[in-house]
């Protein structure tokens, strides 16, 4: 079946760094587009970025600049790099392709 695994979420302070993980299995990796979700405290789960198949990446206007999606293919892996940590990036953070999820990882930036 379907298996999402995130990992590297953790806490760090307002213009920290985290690289979030996220290895799939159970389905094609590369023939998938796959998606970053967060969910904040209090609010609904929102669409944060976007990889195709191709490597085309979409982000959300409040991550532009900041956050970077990327996969590899070989290794059946989606990333997130999160730089320049704001506080309203504290959130939950999911993986997700087509109809599957994984289990979340948490991102709580404070000082």
């Amino acid at each position: 079946q379907v298996q999402l695994v995130e990992s590297g979420g953790g806490y760090v302070q307002p213009g920290g760094s985290l690289r979030l993980s996220c290895i799939a299995s159970g389905f094609i990796f590369k023939l998938s587009n796959m998606n970053w979700y967060r969910q904040a405290p209090g609010k609904q789960r929102e669409l944060v970025s976007t990889i195709t198949t191709g490597g085309t990446t979409t982000y959300i206007d409040a991550v532009k600049g900041r956050f970077t999606i990327s996969r590899d293919n070989a290794k059946n892996t989606l990333f997130l790099q999160m730089n320049s940590l704001k506080p309203e990036d504290t959130a939950i953070y999911y993986c997700q392709a087509g109809s599957s999820w994984g289990q979340g990882t948490q991102v709580i930036v404070s000082l």
